[in-house]
C-alpha cells in the first residue's frame, strides 16, 4: 500500500514539475483555467521532500494473472468449421491397458490434454458409444452385444475436463465428445446432418472434424460434436434454466404417459435440486386424454409445432433410421437418440435430436432394403395395426412410430410438411449448398483419411472413402426428387 501511495505522488510531482517547467513570469499557465500562483509550483526540491517521506517500499504487486487461451475463451474456438484441431491425449500406459482391456466398461481413467500448445489435465478419458459404436470393434463373442477386448484402432472417447469434481473447464465446455464415425464411410453424416437440422431452425450440438492423438500415436480422424448438457441448453434458449431429459419418450407404446420417475432417472439437469417432471407429464396427460380431432390444439399449447415440422421434414430427408421415429421393440417399444427441453419461461418443449452416425445410409442406392436400421414405414403409415412386427436384416421387432400419441397427428400435418420441405430443398438441401459444403469439408477429411491409411492396417482406404462420397452425394440429389416422407 506505502509502494502504491509513494508510486502516486511521484506522478503528481512529475506533473507539477512539467508544468513548473512550461510556466513563464510569476504564473504557470492552466489552458482552461486561471493561472495558478507562482508559489504553489512543487520545486524539485519540495518534490525530494515529498519523496524522502515514503520511507517503507515494499515489494511491487504481484503481476496480473494470465489465463491459459481455453480458460479465457469460448467454446466457438473448439468448434471453428475451417480448423481440425488436434487432440493430444496422454494416459499413463497401465491405465489404456485397462480401458482397452474392456472398453464397454466405459469407465474414467486419469489423463491429460495438449490441445494448440496448451495442456490441461487432469482429466478424465474413457471410451463411450452404445451397440453401433462397439460393433466389431471388440473381441467378444456376439458383435450385437459388445464385450471382450478393444480389436479396433479407433474408438469413441469422452473427455471430462472437471475431472474428480473439479470446476474446470475447456473452452467453456466440461466434456470433449470424439466420436470414431467406424460405421461412417463417408466421415460426413454427423457434421453434415446436423449442420442442415441448425439451418432450418433446429437447436442441435455443433459438429465438426478432429485429429486425434493418443500417447503420441496417430489414432484417427475423429468427429467432435457438441455435449447436449446444461450450457448447450443456456446458448440455445432465453431460458436454459430448464430440465433436460435423455431419450425418455412422453409416451409408453401402449399410449400412455411415462411415470415422473422414468424423467427424473433421464434428467441430465437439475437433478440434485428436488426436481419434478410436472411439465412433461403435464403435456402427456392431456394429450393422452385429448378428444379426436383436438391433438394439434394439445400439442401447440406445449411444443412450437412448425420447429417440430421442420425437425421432421430433416430427420425424414436424411434418413435418420436410428432416432425418434424407429420404435425397436426390445424391453418394450422405444424411440432412440433424441433429447427434450423444458423451457419454464415459455412452458414450451423442445425436442433435440441426436447420434447422427446412421443417417444418409438408407438413402437410394446405398441404403440396402431391409438394413438393420432402415425404418419399415414412410412417416406416417402404420404397419399391422399397431401390433408389434419383425423388419430389417435381422428382423428386428419393432411398431410403427405414427401409433405415437404426438408422433402420429404430427404426421398427418401434409400441407405444412409439404411447405417445409419445399424450403428445406430450396435452401439448405439445394445441390449447390450441399455440394459446397461437402466440397469444403473433404478438403479438411481427405488428408487425415490418407494419414490413417498410412498409418494403420483398419484405416480406410481414400479410394474407399471417396466412394462413399460420391455415393452419398448421388443418393442425396436423387433424395430431393421424393417427397421425403
Amino acid at each position: 500500500m506505502l509502494r502504491g501511495r509513494r508510486v502516486f505522488a511521484g506522478v503528481a510531482v512529475a506533473v507539477a514539475l512539467l508544468a513548473a517547467s512550461c510556466s513563464s513570469g510569476d504564473s504557470a499557465r492552466n489552458v482552461d483555467g486561471p493561472t495558478t500562483p507562482a508559489d504553489d509550483v512543487v520545486t524539485e526540491a519540495a518534490a525530494d521532500d515529498v519523496i524522502s517521506e515514503s520511507t517503507e517500499l515494499p515489494e511491487p504487486d504481484a503481476a496480473p494473472v494470465v489465463l491459459a487461451r481455453y480458460m479465457s475463451e469460448s467454446s466457438d474456438v473448439l468448434f471453428d468449421p475451417d480448423v481440425v484441431h488436434t487432440f493430444a491425449i496422454d494416459v499413463d500406459p497401465d491405465k489404456l491397458a485397462e480401458i482397452d482391456a474392456d472398453p464397454t466398461a466405459e469407465e474414467y481413467v486419469e489423463g491429460s490434454l495438449t490441445f494448440d500448445g496448451e495442456t490441461i489435465g487432469p482429466i478424465g478419458v474413457r471410451y463411450k458409444g452404445s451397440v453401433g459404436a462397439f460393433l466389431f470393434c471388440t473381441d467378444g463373442p456376439n458383435p450385437l452385444d459388445p464385450s471382450g477386448a478393444k480389436t479396433c484402432t479407433k474408438l469413441s472417447m469422452k473427455l471430462k475436463m472437471n475431472w474428480q469434481d473439479r470446476d474446470d473447464t475447456f473452452y467453456g465446455v466440461k466434456k470433449v465428445q470424439l466420436h470414431s464415425q467406424n460405421l461412417d464411410a463417408t466421415k460426413m453424416h454427423e457434421r453434415l446432418g446436423y449442420w442442415l437440422f441448425g439451418e432450418m431452425g433446429v437447436p442441435v450440438p455443433r459438429s465438426t472434424h478432429a485429429r486425434v492423438e493418443i500417447n503420441g500415436e496417430f489414432a484417427g480422424l475423429f468427429a467432435l460434436t457438441e455435449q447436449i448438457d446444461g450450457r448447450f441448453t443456456r446458448e440455445n434458449f432465453d431460458d436454459g434454466s430448464g430440465n433436460l431429459y435423455k431419450e425418455v419418450w412422453p409416451f409408453n407404446a401402449d399410449g400412455t404417459p411415462r411415470d415422473a420417475e422414468e424423467f427424473i432417472d433421464g434428467l441430465e439437469t437439475n437433478e440434485d435440486e428436488d426436481p419434478t417432471a410436472d411439465m412433461i407429464r403435464q403435456f402427456a396427460e392431456e394429450l393422452a386424454d385429448a378428444q379426436p380431432g383436438t391433438e394439434i390444439d394439445v400439442i401447440d399449447r406445449w411444443i412450437d409445432v412448425d420447429l417440430l415440422v421442420r425437425t421432421m421434414v430433416v430427420d425424414r430427408a436424411i434418413r435418420n433410421d436410428d432416432g425418434v421415429l424407429h420404435w425397436y421393440c426390445f424391453d418394450g417399444c422405444n424411440p432412440h437418440n433424441f433429447y427434450w427441453y423444458e423451457n419454464p419461461t415459455t412452458d414450451k418443449l423442445t425436442l433435440l435430436p441426436w447420434d447422427l452416425d446412421n443417417a444418409f445410409d438408407n438413402l437410394g442406392s446405398s441404403g440396402v432394403t431391409g438394413s438393420v436400421t432402415e425404418i419399415a414405414d414412410r412417416f406416417g403409415d402404420i404397419t399391422d395395426g399397431c401390433a408389434v412386427f419383425s423388419f430389417g436384416g435381422l428382423n428386428l421387432p419393432q411398431k410403427s412410430a405414427a401409433c405415437d400419441p404426438l408422433i402420429g397427428p404430427i404426421s398427418q400435418l401434409t400441407e405444412e410438411f409439404d411447405a417445409a420441405r419445399a424450403e428445406f430443398v430450396a435452401g439448405p438441401f439445394s445441390k449447390k449448398s450441399v455440394d459446397e459444403r461437402i466440397a469444403q469439408w473433404s478438403t479438411q477429411v481427405e488428408e487425415l483419411v490418407a494419414e490413417a491409411e498410412a498409418t494403420h492396417t483398419d484405416g480406410q482406404p481414400v479410394v474407399a472413402w471417396r466412394e462413399a462420397m460420391a455415393a452419398m452425394i448421388s443418393d442425396i440429389d436423387a433424395a430431393r426428387e421424393t417427397d421425403g416422407r
